[in-house]
């Protein structure tokens, strides 16, 4: 039996700006991504077994522990990849995977809980097996799974552009970081773009470039904040509006419904989850 333990890390969307539409469904972004410290653990036990299965469970409610989860998804590719050569070892060898997930990142919270989990799946089989692939094609297999799992692999400070999954590593730079999000509301991508879609004025600020400009020479990165899915979203929900009042330097992540502020602390509220005292890490998913 081999096993090990995995920290699979949250993402911010620093800024997010949607490029246009794209013939699969998807749409191209300019995104720059951070990774900070709040995790989800996943415990990944291999045996050798006379048929391959896979097998979930964790300490949420709220996610499936079948094969719709990206953690069952991300092992399945990984197997069914190495066994793909008739001439290697995966060929013939069968093997019972139990992964555990201990889940700290909020769901539908557009923080990249899924993907950071799928993320860690692959990268955590890849050092059981002693580094069968190398990074390339780990990078390869997330980007056939997600949006955010190349970010997440990756780690530290990105440009990610297409739908999310080409990257380029960005310098670091050290924030706090403050997330408030209401109780009960998730908002999946799916609806986020779709509003987005409908939009008849859609921004074009271009903050993106504007921020890498400030991640190369030095200055404040929060005056170059900005998501466009809020735009498309925000109308729509009254407690994404009380966190702008309170908080109006407050930016929303990803598709939502986090919110973060950087060196700044939210003070409690009801009906909302809050978490101080995090920080931006320059590396992604990691044995714990």
């Amino acid at each position: 039996m081999d096993q090990i333990r995995i920290k699979t890390p949250a993402k911010l969307n620093l800024t997010l700006e949607v490029v246009n539409k794209r013939p699969d469904g998807f749409h191209n972004i300019q995104s720059i991504m951070q990774l900070i410290d709040l995790y989800d653990y996943l415990t990944i036990t291999v045996d050798e077994n006379d048929e391959q299965e896979i097998i979930l469970s964790g300490t949420s409610k709220e996610i499936p522990y079948d094969e719709t989860n990206l953690v069952y998804k991300a092992a399945k590719l990984f197997f069914d990849f190495l066994s793909s050569y008739e001439d290697s070892f995966f060929a013939e060898q069968k093997f019972r995977v139990n992964i555990h997930i201990e889940k700290n990142i909020p769901i539908s919270a557009g923080l990249a809980g899924g993907s950071t989990n799928g993320a860690g799946t692959i990268f955590g089989l890849n050092k059981i097996f002693r580094d069968v692939l190398p990074n390339k094609k780990m990078h390869e297999l997330c980007g056939q799974l997600g949006s955010d799992l190349n970010v997440c692999l990756e780690g530290g400070c990105l440009l990610a552009t297409s739908r999310g999954e080409v990257i380029k590593k960005l310098p670091f730079r050290d924030y706090n970081v403050s997330l408030i999000k209401p109780d009960n509301l998730g908002i999946s991508a799916k609806e986020a773009y779709t509003k987005y879609s409908l939009l008849e004025n859609k921004p074009q600020y271009d903050y993106t470039h504007k921020m890498l400009d400030a991640l190369m020479i030095g200055t404040d990165l929060r005056q170059f904040l900005y998501n466009d899915l809020e735009t498309a979203v925000f109308d729509d929900y009254k407690e994404l509006q009380k966190i702008k009042d309170i908080y109006p330097n407050s930016i929303m992540s990803g598709s939502g419904s986090t919110y973060f502020m950087l060196n700044e602390k939210v003070q409690p509220m009801e009906h909302y989850w809050i978490k101080n005292g995090l920080k931006f890490i320059p590396d992604g998913v990691s044995v714990e």
